[in-house]
């Protein structure tokens, strides 16, 4: 162990073992991660989100990973929640329709997933310690960096530290984390052999059974959910295919009568009852004798990085959601890819330090609005389903319309700057996207909330007179790699066929798309004079023309009835984003029900 790494990172999960190999990727620092456990270990979360696979591309560890047995392809979800038929969907699923090429992740067997991951950062020449628990991360009095205590007594020094340490409270933060959901939840799981896959399930429904393509099963009932997940596994010696079976549950629904799901009789009792669930699981037997725990996870930090203390949160670190939708690794791989990026260009020269300070701005505010944006689209989707439950006490606890463990503020930020996530939006409403939502939900509350604009046509609009804004680089934050957005018109047709390309084979077509390692975005930040540290709007420019607003609005007043005609959709977003923060002026013509689309 040196006594000096520009990055020092803590915990070796997929969050931390991917920046190490993203950072020894871009070349120039010096990376050590430092990992409590000694892998191969057990560890609960076994089925992705696609997003996550352009990250293993990128870092190079995907063809690794493909070589290796601890995996099975998936495709998409079946998530049975309401009614007789389940919802489904692939993947991407409206560009796959148009172009034909399947997305995909995969579910696999964790401990030899991890494994693979930390040793290809470990190839990538970072220096990687097991067994080793930090104790203490401190400043260092002159500011340069951070001095690391490990528990056994070895100290080092780092030019900047990431916690990629997973759902505990920060060791850098001092501070408990936040909900960052009104409820709290426990997942209770065993793996089990004899289990029949998911997509053989009979019905017209079922898109995946006709070529035996892989998803996630997602099963309710009235104490909880249960996925239902392909795990190979190495039994006795011999490579087999169990399935992870998990429970998630409220912690009050095991005190009664005959709920108490640590009990494998009593699980395995409850999970064969299940509908649809229980189609495929009436022979299964456990591959071990005890069942697992995981408790207290919907949980958020309130910064995820300081330029100043020099340290970043990563992964669980920053903040965690829900199992829903398979969703943690991908969001962790994909943070991994902005911290890379945002440490290569600190380290640099080529920027002055009020545009790194942005780019750390960009890290801790836009993957806050992910994490809102996220655990709202959850807890609406549990109010649906609550509503179709009212004896369950598990359904009846979720969904209310509870304050996250964030400021309103913030909330309608993340809701006018980040889009629903549009697999989620596919699976609640059938495709019918927005308008197939519940209006009293809490996302669909808080998103009226957040567009609550009442103009008429005389209303003068104006820059508030200490409000400023500059122009310089910003981090592409997700930047999903391979990804078309929502609306394809956004995308030439030879970007789109790019990303069909990229899709048949990531790892042969891998420079067929532009690369999210290292990328920088031109942006405009709007911010006040006498808080240029505080409350910043960042429009990126050619998304939401934050450049073109500020030309309309910088030498007065204009008229609503003038200006709307001249904004699109990304810049009427823009303009709500910047009244919630106090940056623009109203002068006259406000009233509730007045028309904002003339």
């Amino acid at each position: 162990m040196r006594p000096y790494y520009d990055v020092v990172i803590m915990g070796g999960g997929p969050g931390g073992s991917t920046l190490a190999a993203l950072l020894r990727k871009q070349g120039g620092l010096s990376v050590a991660v430092l990992e409590k456990e000694h892998f191969p270990r057990e560890h609960i979360g076994e089925s992705f989100a696609h997003p996550l696979i352009p990250v293993l591309e990128e870092s190079g560890a995907l063809p690794k990973v493909l070589a290796s047995d601890c995996w099975v392809k998936k495709y998409g979800g079946v998530f049975q929640w309401r009614g007789e038929q389940p919802h489904v969907a692939y993947f991407d699923h409206p560009n796959v329709v148009r172009d034909g090429v399947d997305r995909w992740a995969m579910h696999v067997n964790r401990a030899e997933f991890d494994k693979i991951l930390l040793d290809h950062a470990r190839d990538c020449g970072a220096d990687v310690f097991e067994g080793a628990a930090v104790t203490r991360c401190t400043l260092l009095e002159d500011g340069t960096g951070r001095e690391v205590v490990l528990k056994d007594g070895r100290t080092l020094r780092a030019g900047w530290f990431v916690d990629a340490s997973g759902r505990r409270n920060s060791i850098v933060t001092h501070k408990k984390r936040d909900w960052l959901s009104g409820y709290r939840n426990i997942a209770i799981w065993q793996h089990y052999l004899g289990g029949v896959p998911t997509q053989t399930l009979p019905g017209d429904w079922n898109i995946f059974r006709e070529r035996d393509l892989s998803p996630i099963g997602c099963f309710a009932f009235r104490d909880g959910w249960c996925w239902y997940i392909p795990v190979p596994k190495i039994i006795d010696g011999e490579r087999r295919i169990t399935h992870s079976i998990g429970i998630v549950t409220d912690p009050s629904v095991l005190k009664q009568d005959g709920c108490d799901f640590t009990d494998p009789e009593v699980f395995l009792r409850t999970v064969q009852q299940v509908p649809k669930l229980r189609e495929l699981i009436q022979d299964v037997t456990p591959v071990g004798d005890r069942m697992l725990t995981a408790t207290n996870y919907s949980m958020i930090n309130d910064r995820f990085a300081d330029f100043d203390e020099r340290w970043l949160l990563l992964g669980d670190a920053s903040y965690f959601v829900d199992p829903l939708f398979s969703s943690g690794v991908a969001f962790a791989a994909n943070q991994a890819v902005a911290v890379a990026t945002l440490l290569g260009h600190t380290a640099g020269n080529g920027l002055t330090e009020p545009e790194k300070r942005g780019l750390w701005h960009d890290y801790d505010a836009e993957w806050h609005s992910m994490a809102v944006t996220f655990a709202l689209s959850i807890d609406q989707w549990y109010y649906a389903i609550g509503r179709d439950n009212p004896d369950s006490v598990y359904w009846n606890s979720r969904g209310k319309p509870q304050a996250l463990g964030i400021g309103h503020e913030q909330t309608f930020d993340a809701l006018l700057n980040t889009a629903l996530t549009p697999d989620w939006l596919e699976i609640m409403t059938g495709g019918e996207g927005i308008d197939g939502l519940d209006l009293d939900g809490p996302l669909m509350t808080e998103y009226a909330r957040a567009h609550a604009l009442s103009l008429t046509a005389d209303t003068k609009v104006s820059l508030a007179a200490n409000t400023v804004v500059t122009a310089g680089p910003g981090l592409d934050i997700p930047g999903f790699k391979g990804a078309i957005p929502p609306d394809p018109d956004l995308m030439s047709e030879a970007e789109q066929r790019a990303a069909a390309a990229y899709w048949e084979d990531p790892v042969g077509r891998g420079d067929s798309v532009p690369a999210a390692l290292g990328r920088l975005l031109p942006c405009h930040r709007f911010a006040l004079r006498d808080n240029p540290h505080g409350t910043q709007v960042r429009s990126v420019d050619g998304r939401d023309g934050g450049a073109e607003l500020w030309e309309l609005l910088r030498y007065g007043p204009v008229l609503w009835s003038d200006l709307v005609d001249r904004l699109d959709a990304g810049q009427q977003r823009l303009v709500r984003r910047l009244l919630h923060a106090g940056m623009l002026e109203l002068d006259g013509g406000t009233g509730a029900g007045a028309d904002e689309s003339r």
